[in-house]
């Protein structure tokens, strides 16, 4: 089963999401292949912004840095009980399309063998962790290679990633796609291309959506006539050839 995810690394219910998602998939018999792909919540936002985020986002919805700090306390909560620590008065403002070449980066990597399978999950949880509890700046470019290093991606080809504009499109793409599906905010899941699942949602959407794709990819029940055989040896008649 394959899962595509759109989020971005600075979305908080992005990290819930895919806490909620892993609880779901560890509790099913469900192998699943999940890939990660881009989408900006403010592709205008710089690295340089000094307010810290509650007054950025106090200011973005028009409701004043109170709102803004009694909005990170509502959603730390949330994340505590999903085993999350947040310290969003540590969060650094941060422009995300770097950090989402990489993740680029390391997905065609991993796709050519070049590093483990699951290289581009593990550096999507090391950004989020970077993000949220360890208030790193993950739109510094230093930072997005040390940390890019440290789950195995080799260290020259970030950097020459990030000093030129590889993946952009990918991004551009990424977010286009989202939109054409229907998302209209992240975290957005799509399992096997057919069901799709807006949100942080709790742990038993999650289920309900694997336990639909897989009811939906069991093999055929075989209906015959009584007595009829499923022999291949038999010649083509006016109900059909054997394969």
């Amino acid at each position: 089963m394959r899962i595509d995810v759109w989020s971005d690394v600075v979305c908080p219910w992005c990290y819930i999401g895919k806490r909620r998602l892993e609880e779901a998939l560890a509790g099913s018999s469900t192998q699943a292949e999940v890939v990660w792909h881009s989408f900006q919540l403010d592709p205008s936002s710089t690295n340089d912004d000094p307010r810290d985020l509650a007054t950025r986002l106090g200011e973005k919805y028009g409701r004043g840095r109170e709102w803004g700090l009694q909005a990170n306390a509502h959603v730390t909560e949330v994340a505590a009980e999903v085993g999350l620590e947040y310290h969003l008065d540590q969060a650094k403002a941060a422009n995300t399309v770097d950090a989402h070449r990489v993740l680029h980066l390391a997905r065609e990597l991993a796709e050519a063998g070049e590093v483990p399978a699951d290289t581009q999950g593990r550096f999507k949880e090391r950004l989020l962790k970077a993000y949220f509890t360890d208030g790193l700046p993950v739109g510094d470019h230093a930072t997005l290679t040390e940390l890019a290093t440290e789950v195995g991606l080799p260290t020259e080809r970030v950097r020459e990633v990030l000093a030129g504009s590889a993946y952009t499109d990918e991004v551009a793409t990424d977010q286009a796609q989202a939109l054409a599906y229907g998302a209209n905010g992240v975290p957005f899941f799509v399992i096997d291309e057919k069901y799709g699942v807006s949100g942080a949602q709790p742990v038993e959407v999650f289920q309900e959506a694997l336990r639909r794709a897989n009811a939906d990819r069991q093999p055929v029940t075989l209906i015959t006539a009584p007595g009829a055989t499923t022999d291949g040896d038999v010649e083509c008649g006016p109900d059909g050839c054997p394969i």
